[in-house]
């Protein structure tokens, strides 16, 4: 399960005015947008970067996709999310382009394995497969 400090997702939602959101906070559909998420807000807790930052790259990717032909539906919300988030580790030199491939594909590949509607795991040998 994770854990969202509740203070660090009002700021969220104060500098992401476009975050799906009800009365008591962000709502995810699954739960590797809350994973992404609560990613986010720690990084953001760090000093990786500040919430302006942030929105004005979210922003660039939703533009980006939606000039891309995306519908604009909210559906995708946290995909672009997690490209941003991954766009944004990559320019702070937090992680590299082979390091997200690599554990997309371990993920991948861990995901094949298990069975629908149980946890995925990853295991040592997912890496570099």
């Amino acid at each position: 399960m994770t854990v969202i400090d509740p203070v660090a997702a009002r700021q969220a939602l104060q500098a992401n005015p476009g975050l799906p959101a009800d009365g008591k906070g962000p709502v995810f559909c699954e739960p590797w947008e809350a994973q992404a998420f609560a990613m986010t807000l720690a990084l953001h807790a760090r000093g990786l970067f500040a919430w302006t930052e942030w929105a004005a790259m979210l922003g660039e990717t939703i533009k980006a996709a939606q000039a891309a032909g995306d519908p604009d539906t909210g559906a995708t919300y946290y995909r672009h999310w997690l490209n941003t988030l991954e766009r944004m580790v990559q320019e702070k030199a937090v992680t590299t382009d082979a390091d997200l491939a690599s554990h997309r594909d371990a993920w991948e590949r861990a995901a094949a394995r298990t069975p629908h509607g149980q946890p995925v795991e990853l295991r040592t040998g997912d890496f570099g497969g």
